[in-house]
């Protein structure tokens, strides 16, 4: 990915990184000056621009640089009285708002920058830890010596594939979930020129653009959502029980894959019943039997004809238990190979690891419950999972 799109190539050496800053502010600039360019906004945008371009490639120190420079050059060229520094006490709140506003797009751009490079680190690292781990767990299971602490090894070495799997899948996800960040970022600039735009009127609307100012708190807000959910899932930790509303580990779930399934024009519902008990259970575990289910269903659906509906129902049982279904329309349950889906490193995907369902069906029958899948009519699949509200867990 890194060689075919520009924007994901490595970091340039520092002296390059400041290059680029400096010739992001001046191309910002002359572009700026030219007698084609009328719109008032255009100098903000262009510079805003510079600032996330410097940001992105660079990091935070170019990022400021091109801050100042962008400050500098919009006080002396654009800021009555012009060609001066001098001061402007008139024209001090604008230049407050821009300098502001630069601050804070490009620290949201080298932030996602960040992200996405940890993702890509991580997900180059994973096919070896994959093969590790489970020449770790085979030698694990085969020892016959010390058979309580080998067991308390192995589960261990399961939780760590479990991870590993959610981090795999989410580095397979890379693309939709960096568009899912940028989404809010966008929008956070978007309302930032709307910002100015209100401000640097004859008479200022402040109340506008403090709603303004209000929605880019709430577009970062839910960026940083986003990255915490995604974290969570990259989090290395013991399992843990506690209450889980599986209503709102679907709905995560779903906003985490929403741009994937936009992405190959699948339609997603959700049917969720409103009297659902709280389980005891790992909420992270569960939320990867889930994000296993969703991402099956997407891949089963990329090349399908016809309608391509994704439905996630969750219900409660006459035995009091939760039982949540994942349903596609898409190319249906492998002939004669059912029996063997849920098996270790069995897979119909050409790059597939194997471990998914198996993954998926351990962590449900850890938590007391089952796992299954059947045909869905007309065509497509139904994955099925039910919990028991009072969790044994086996041992």
């Amino acid at each position: 990915m890194s060689r075919s799109n520009p924007l994901l190539w490595p970091k340039p050496p520092a002296i390059w990184s400041y290059g680029i800053a400096v010739l992001s502010v001046a191309a910002a600039l002359i572009i700026s000056r030219l007698p084609a360019v009328h719109l008032q906004d255009a100098p903000v945008s262009l510079f805003l621009c510079a600032v996330l371009l410097s940001a992105w490639f660079g990091g935070i120190g170019p990022g400021l640089l091109a801050t100042a420079l962008s400050a500098l050059a919009f006080n002396y060229y654009f800021l009555p009285p012009i060609h001066s520094l001098g001061p402007k006490p008139d024209e001090i709140p604008r230049l407050v708002i821009f300098t502001v506003s630069a601050l804070f797009v490009g620290s949201l751009s080298a932030a996602e920058r960040s992200a996405i490079e940890s993702l890509r680190r991580t997900r180059d690292d994973l096919r070896k830890t994959v093969q590790e781990l489970q020449s770790t767990n085979e030698a694990l299971q085969a020892e016959s010596l010390e058979r309580k602490h080998a067991e308390e090894a192995r589960r261990e070495a399961q939780a760590e594939l479990a991870r590993v799997s959610r981090v795999t899948t989410m580095g397979e996800l890379t693309a939709s979930l960096a568009h899912e960040v940028n989404q809010p970022i966008a929008a956070a600039v978007t309302n930032a020129n709307t910002c100015l735009r209100w401000l640097t009127r004859d008479q200022p609307d402040l109340e506008e653009a403090r709603e303004a100012a209000s929605r880019i708190v709430k577009d970062a807000n839910r960026a940083a959502d986003i990255i915490s959910r995604v974290r969570m899932l990259f989090k290395k930790s013991t399992p843990q029980r506690e209450p889980v509303d599986v209503n709102e580990a679907i709905r995560a779930m779903t906003v985490l894959l929403r741009s994937e399934a936009t992405r190959y024009n699948i339609t997603v519902r959700m049917e969720l019943a409103a009297d659902l008990p709280l389980i005891m259970g790992d909420r992270v575990q569960l939320q990867q039997v889930l994000m296993n289910l969703i991402v099956n269903s997407i891949d089963a659906m990329k090349d399908v004809d016809g309608a391509r509906e994704l439905t996630v129902k969750s219900q409660r049982t006459e035995k009091e238990e939760v039982l949540v279904s994942v349903s596609d329309t898409g190319v249906g349950l492998p002939p004669q190979q059912v029996d063997q889906m849920f098996n270790a490193f069995f897979t119909t995907k050409p790059h597939g690891t194997g471990m998914g369902l198996r993954i998926s069906r351990s962590i449900v029958e850890s938590h007391g419950g089952h796992l299954w899948a059947a045909d869905n009519f007309p065509r497509g699949a139904s994955f099925h999972f039910a919990l028991p509200r009072k969790i044994e867990p086996k041992e």
